[in-house]
């Protein structure tokens, strides 16, 4: 069993079933116990008022006489008492049989003088000898009431006894849910708490105990995290912010060297590469300072409604320029009406940013495939590739930071940074998005955005004139 709340409760409801079961077993034995001392105390009376019935002077009676004081009380008595009466000294032994031992003895154990005996044709008896002057008195009476006594007691114990299995499961149930509520206090918190909110803590009881003890070590642990992620945040973002200067110093002192004109060819190439190379670190510095503000939450967005259609026609028209020039094609459709608040710079920035991986990862002539629909809600926007496609192990780690695939083009190698960049843009949207292998081979990439509202609009079947935004260079791409 996975939940905890479920093995205490079942682990309660064992703990008391066992020790009802054993009350119940040490109840039977001392009911029998106590039923069977009954019996004796009967069959105490019983040979008193036959001692009363004889008289003082029984020592000299004979057979006859004592049959004649005794024969009326054995028969009343007859119902719940068998009675003998031997003479131990005696040429005649057989004084006395009740009527209803109808000639049968019976069964004498040696030594003792209360016990249990099986009498045929009757069943068990429980049997008391007592010794009156010469006289042997045998008083038994049948155990049948105690068997059907304790009979009668393990019949409605076990009815008890699957009343308090399931009682005590629900009271194990209650108990396991209240016990383990700080567990899954700290559990909920623990959920909440991540690289973007690690100011949450879990409340504390006021009762000391392990739970409570537990609950501020991790509160402790949590605060020595939320330490280290500001000093790697507060690094990443001076580090990045200080690489500045230094670079644009490099960039211009490798641009006057070729504004001189006194370098050689070779030279001239290199110097070439090096600022191609200083443009690739500055967009990598811009990058890593773009997710340290993200997930410190300092980046603001400028939300407004937009339709998701005339968002597409604006990006579709550079889409298609850039993979014409990778001999490509472009496929770009819309279905639905809807509104959407977004940032449409920082929404053109994840689009560009999935579009250039889909380029790296296709081949020329490839077909890339554009989706959107507006349904249920939301916006649900895919991008297909028929590229080399993603490992499924792969498909969650391609979203953090610094995790590049071999591209199909070598030229486009990215600095594996783009998706994690989408994967913020859309966490401050309050979308999701994800990546899954695409029908047929390739990767399909896929985000959603709430829908607001809807917008009254024309429809999409004649294509777009509006094409205002100039073909720019995307964010790093993974």
């Amino acid at each position: 069993m996975k939940s905890l709340g479920t093995r205490l409760a079942l682990w309660y409801a064992s703990a008391a079933t066992v020790t009802l079961a054993c009350l119940i077993v040490a109840g039977y034995y001392l009911l029998e116990i106590n039923l069977v001392h009954g019996l004796d105390y009967l069959n105490q009376a019983q040979f008193e008022e036959l001692k009363a019935h004889l008289g003082k002077d029984y020592a000299s009676l004979n057979a006859q006489v004592i049959d004649t004081r005794i024969r009326e009380t054995t028969e009343y008595a007859s119902v719940l008492f068998f009675i003998s009466i031997d003479n131990r000294a005696g040429p005649v032994r057989q004084i006395f049989y009740s009527t209803n031992l109808r000639g049968r003895e019976i069964p004498d154990i040696r030594g003792k003088h209360v016990y249990d005996a099986e009498l045929p044709g009757t069943g068990e008896l429980r049997v008391g000898e007592f010794i009156l002057g010469p006289f042997d008195v045998t008083v038994a009476t049948p155990r049948r009431s105690v068997t059907e006594a304790l009979h009668d007691y393990s019949r409605v114990c076990l009815w008890l006894l699957a009343a308090a299995i399931a009682v005590s499961g629900g009271i194990g149930l209650g108990l396991s849910q209240l016990a383990l509520r700080p567990v899954r206090s700290i559990r909920e918190t623990a959920r909440h708490i991540s690289s973007d909110n690690l100011s949450e803590r879990i409340p504390v009881g006021t009762v000391r105990d392990e739970i409570s003890e537990l609950a501020l070590l991790l509160n402790l642990m949590f605060d020595r995290l939320e330490a280290s992620f500001q000093q790697i945040r507060r690094f990443t973002a001076e580090a990045s912010h200080e690489l500045k200067t230094p670079l644009s110093l490099i960039r211009l002192q490798a641009e006057r060297l070729l504004v001189n004109g006194d370098l050689s060819p070779a030279n001239a190439e290199s110097v070439h590469v090096q600022l191609e190379e200083l443009s690739r670190l500055s967009q990598i510095i811009e990058e890593l300072l773009f997710l340290s503000r993200a997930e410190a939450q300092e980046i603001r967005l400028n939300l407004a409604p937009h339709d998701p259609g005339v968002l597409l026609d604006n990006f579709s028209q550079d889409a298609r320029v850039l993979t014409e020039h990778k001999k490509m094609v472009f496929v770009c459709t819309h279905e639905g009406h809807g509104c959407v608040h977004v940032e449409p710079r920082w929404l053109r920035r994840v689009l560009l940013n999935l579009l250039t991986n889909a380029l790296s990862a296709s081949a020329p002539g490839g077909k890339i495939t554009l989706r959107s629909s507006v349904a249920h809600g939301s916006w649900r926007v895919t991008l297909h590739d028929e590229g080399r496609g993603v490992p499924e192990e792969f498909l969650d780690k391609i979203f953090e930071r610094f995790v590049r695939l071999a591209p199909a083009n070598s030229d486009d190698a990215g600095s594996g940074l783009g998706l994690a960049i989408c994967r913020s843009i859309m966490t401050l949207h309050g979308g999701i998005i994800w990546a899954e292998p695409a029908p047929g081979g390739g990767l399909c990439v896929a985000f959603t955005l709430p829908v607001t509202g809807a917008i009254a609009s024309a429809p999409r079947d004649a294509p777009s004139t509006a094409h205002s935004h100039p073909v720019l260079k995307p964010a790093g791409t993974a």
